[in-house]
């Protein structure tokens, strides 16, 4: 048997309204979009690392890094509220299409996410190339905060079934980080989701890994991390 086709995307879009350009912003000496483009070509069971864009300047860019850019994303699948399943569905799609490539495995990382280790990526890979029944693997942050939400009816504390007690006896939620590292099989993402029925989360304790640049204080924070936080990447 063959082993599955792994092809890491990495959806980049030009059009960023909340940080202009914040995809080619150089962040400690390499452009944002570099730090995930080094993290997928890092992991031996990656075949392509492939960067979905509108932007020809990214795409440029992307290519300098070692990754592949195809094709242009079309201008429909990269407005402010396109969601993310259907630029992978584009871009798997596109592989087949034109190029013949069968995508098994979809590694999905977000250019905004770079506080990954090198085990996130290995781990969500090899956990559904360990288990065929899974659908999805991803990173997720544990956190024993209460969490509410807001209801027609007031508000509603989340998860109401966990024992509230102190912070070292509670159960924990998890916070969903796909942007780190998710693994999803292309069957999944074909039925027009990023997360399917079955899957298994890999906790995550590096609270740097929060960081999700959107604003001028995310890059800030990310900067200081970096420069004087004592923290690796991709490692």
């Amino acid at each position: 048997m063959s082993r599955p086709h792994v092809a890491a995307i990495i959806p980049a879009r030009g059009g960023s309204k909340g940080l202009p350009g914040k995809n080619l912003r150089p962040l400690v000496g390499k452009p944002l979009i570099a730090y995930s483009i080094e993290a997928a070509k890092g992991c031996g069971q990656v075949d392509r690392v492939v960067v979905s864009t509108d932007d020809p300047q990214i795409a440029a860019t992307a290519k300098r890094w070692g990754a592949e850019a195809p094709f242009l994303r079309p201008a429909e699948l990269a407005q402010d509220l396109t969601p993310t399943e259907p630029v992978l569905l584009h871009a798997i799609d596109w592989l087949q299409t034109q190029e013949r490539y069968q995508t098994d495995i979809v590694l999905f990382l977000q250019p905004t996410d770079l506080f990954r280790k090198r085990w996130m990526i290995d781990g969500v890979i090899q956990a559904l190339l360990d288990d065929s029944t899974l659908d999805t693997a991803f990173v997720a942050y544990p956190t024993h905060k209460n969490f509410w939400r807001t209801t027609g009816h007031g508000y509603v504390r989340l998860a109401a079934d966990l024992t509230h007690g102190p912070r070292q006896t509670r159960e924990p939620l998890y916070r969903e980080d796909t942007g780190l590292a998710c693994a999803t099989r292309a069957s999944v993402i074909r039925h027009g989701q990023r997360i399917g029925d079955r899957v298994v989360i890999l906790p995550n304790t590096d609270e740097a890994s929060f960081i999700d640049i959107h604003t001028e204080f995310d890059f800030w924070l990310a900067e200081q991390v970096l420069t004087h936080g004592q923290r690796t990447i991709n490692d």
